[in-house]
């Protein structure tokens, strides 16, 4: 992570959010290509390759692209009609002081790892360790400093059930869970917007389309009437959306139509921070500011007995590769027209849902996780859960947390025109390979479960770190 600077050009820099000119806090303070607004940008630390294009779809739509370029424009000036000649808030310099020794901190642990072996600090519940960390001791660094200082206000407004709650049952589950764990959490949760470094719009996108939308109508527009009314709801009553142009407020869907539900409020969509499970770049995705989250299915929504204690051996595991699903979206039918008819026993590819699902990926050494309508796939973290390797064939996918862990040390990706020789490809990895990516697999795991209350280093605190991080790259002009 490097330091975040302003933007070069004085109109960006009253925008209050990142752009291709900014550099962001990134642990290895290399290059990482990322797909802002539809473009190729740099930013160490290999999400993209240099020949990866935005998104299921390969370039974003020509007519969306030129709505997105002239809705920036638009923002620009406002920002610059708005912000000069502002009187500065001593309240938001505060909190933008304490987040500047805080990056500060940061910057020192990424020299510090640099020039030596950087020693971890000795804790009782976790001490984060091993490859799968981008740099274990600049993620305990930041994670500390999160716990110690990041405090997140929640609008009050609203009545459930379109807000302050959500599913908590099917793959759905984790948005309704986390935006409860959220408002419940007496740690971040701060009930004086002043000393806040976030705000937090609590309405359930899953809600909304239960309650309002008519599946025969089929009227889209009720989630622009709920959520832009509710943006203008809280920008009227309080002065922090405005101050910051949303910029430091986030939303929070694992709803197909999460992305959908922001672009409504353009400064939401562009501006705001999204934690999105549909963490898709030819959607807009921006993962500069947007948080990707893990599509999680809890069928009863128990936490419980979710995660294989007792993990098979590999010479147990008689399965090479597991799928199960149904064929939609354009990956998996792929999938099933080189691998459905396959007579042999280690690959193993079903058209269905109705199977021992759990047991056969606990017998499998590979799991596949292909998208289906959309990019994320609650496989990744049933297969983490039993102790499979994921196999991502995704396009134009951001992987949940990866700021901070580096997937390919617990996981295998594959470009859709390899599929036709998964076999190949898993058999050449060899057993050595194998091994350590268990081993990953197994590491990774607590970063992956939802807890009740929350347990450090668990799914939420890494969903709340992610948003720490993006308030890091954020300076709100006061």
């Amino acid at each position: 992570m490097t330091e975040a600077t302003s933007p070069g050009q004085h109109e960006r820099r009253h925008l209050a959010v990142f752009t291709e000119k900014n550099t962001g806090l990134d642990y290895n303070g290399g290059e990482q290509q990322v797909c802002v607004h539809g473009e190729t940008h740099t930013k160490k630390s290999g999400l993209f390759n240099e020949e990866e294009q935005p998104g299921d779809g390969g370039v974003a739509n020509p007519k969306r692209q030129k709505a997105v370029e002239t809705l920036m424009t638009e923002l620009i000036e406002e920002s610059m009609r708005r912000n000069d000649g502002r009187e500065r808030d001593e309240k938001m310099g505060r909190v933008e002081a304490g987040l500047v020794k805080a990056r500060a901190s940061i910057r020192d642990a990424i020299s510090d790892s640099r020039r030596s072996h950087a020693p971890v600090v000795e804790d009782q519940d976790y001490v984060p360790q091993g490859n799968i960390y981008r740099n274990a001791f600049v993620f305990q660094r930041s994670y500390i400093l999160m716990e110690r200082l990041f405090k997140i206000y929640v609008y009050e407004e609203g009545e459930p059930p379109l807000f302050h709650c959500g599913p908590s049952k099917n793959i759905y589950s984790t948005e309704g869970i986390f935006l409860g764990l959220i408002e419940s959490n007496a740690h971040f949760r701060t009930f004086d917007p002043d000393e806040a470094h976030a705000y937090f719009l609590p309405f359930s996108v899953v809600m909304i389309l239960h309650y309002l939308f008519d599946p025969i109508e089929r009227d889209k527009a009720v989630l622009q009437r709920v959520v832009d009314d509710y943006v203008g709801v809280i920008s009227n009553k309080y002065p922090y959306w405005n101050r910051s142009f949303g910029a430091d407020h986030f939303m929070l869907s694992c709803h197909d139509w999460g992305p959908r539900a922001t672009w409504y409020v353009h400064k939401l969509y562009f501006t705001s921070m999204r934690v999105l499970c549909n963490a898709n770049t030819s959607e807009y995705f921006n993962p500069r500011k947007d948080v990707s989250f893990p599509e999680i299915n809890l069928p009863t929504g128990n936490l419980t007995g979710l995660v294989t204690e007792t993990w098979k051996s590999s010479k147990s595991r008689t399965t090479l590769a597991f799928f199960a699903g149904g064929s939609h979206g354009h990956i998996r039918p792929v999938i099933f027209q080189h691998w459905k008819n396959y007579t042999g026993d280690d690959i193993k590819v079903f058209e269905t849902t109705s199977l021992p699902y759990r047991e056969m990926m606990e017998n499998s050494k590979y799991c596949l996780c292909p998208s289906g309508h959309e990019v994320a796939s609650p496989r990744i973290v049933e297969a983490i859960y039993a102790g499979c390797v994921p196999v991502l064939i995704s396009q134009g996918y951001v992987l949940p947390y990866s700021d901070v862990l580096d997937w390919d040390k617990f996981s295998v990706r594959l470009e859709v025109d390899e599929v036709k020789d998964l076999k190949n490809i898993l058999l050449g990895l060899g057993e050595n390979k194998y091994e350590k990516l268990v081993e990953g697999v197994r590491n990774v795991q607590r970063h992956f479960v939802v807890n009740d209350p929350p347990k450090r280093y668990d799914a939420f605190h890494m969903m709340i770190h992610s948003l720490w991080l993006r308030r890091l790259n954020l300076r709100v002009n006061y």
